[in-house]
């Protein structure tokens, strides 16, 4: 029979599930209307192809596209299957936030959702329109200055070196690139978002999140550059790898360079 702590821990886990397939939903409209200019307010959600706005039971996170079959009730056009996406993946990393931080620190489990939430907003956006906005930017610093303070596995002074380091290799990266091949190697938003992130992180957890960033990044080009017979100079977003990294720094970071320590000394 499950005890008082248990049903208290499932009841989190469900409202997390369920408040991630939500704000999921919010960040759908983040994601489509923030690049445009467009009021995240007004006009209500509605379908892009005929401008049906859709009802309440038509607005329902993952459940109405599935009735729906992924079409528009008005005019039957598809549904961008991203909508889903971006609802499921929200929901699980506020589910693995609970699982990783709901016993050790309820501060630092809060700011993983935002993070998370945050960083989803970045991936989607930067992957269409190549932009990282610099409120998403402040708003990752302002989430780093919480875990500065609350992250209990390092101290304060971490997070400054995080970011202080995680700003200089990049605008490094940017002016040389600039200087040496004569045109930008990244953008200036990538910049500040390690800055952000260093933030966010500790100078620790920022190198296996810039390790993974790098290199899922320099083999998605590749891979891709292949694929399309792009010229060599065709440029790609590395916002979503970024964002990738950090997610996995932020809830596995401490496991991987635990790890990795673990390798050096057998």
């Amino acid at each position: 029979m499950m005890d008082a702590q248990q049903f208290a821990l499932l009841c989190v886990y469900v409202l997390a599930g369920l408040l991630g397939l939500c704000v999921g939903s919010f960040l759908n409209v983040v994601i489509y209307r923030l690049p445009g200019g467009i009021s995240l307010s007004t006009p209500g959600s509605h379908c892009p192809q005929c401008g049906y706005v859709l009802k309440w039971f038509d607005n329902i996170p993952v459940l109405s596209f599935l009735l729906l079959r992924g079409r528009c009730r008005s005019c039957g056009k598809r549904i961008s299957p991203r909508y889903v996406a971006v609802e499921l993946a929200n929901a699980l990393l506020w589910l693995l936030s609970v699982a990783l931080f709901y016993k050790v620190n309820l501060v630092y489990m809060a700011v993983a959702m935002v993070v998370s939430s945050l960083l989803i907003c970045v991936f989607f956006i930067d992957l269409e329109h190549m932009l990282i906005f610099d409120r998403f930017q402040i708003l990752l610093a302002l989430c780093g200055v919480v875990a500065m303070f609350t992250d209990s596995f390092t101290v304060w002074s971490d997070h400054l070196i995080g970011a202080v380091v995680g700003g200089a290799v990049f605008a490094g990266l940017y002016f040389g690139s600039i200087a040496v091949l004569k045109t930008e190697g990244l953008g200036l938003g990538d910049v500040k978002y390690a800055a952000a992130a260093g933030l966010l992180l500790g100078w620790q957890k920022l190198i296996p999140a810039i390790l993974i960033g790098s290199v899922s990044g320099a083999v998605f080009m590749v891979a891709a550059n292949r694929i399309r017979h792009a010229e060599k100079h065709t440029e790609y977003p590395f916002g979503p790898f970024l964002a990738v990294g950090t997610l996995i720094a932020m809830f596995f970071g401490n496991a991987i360079i635990g790890w990795y320590w673990n390798l050096l000394f057998l």
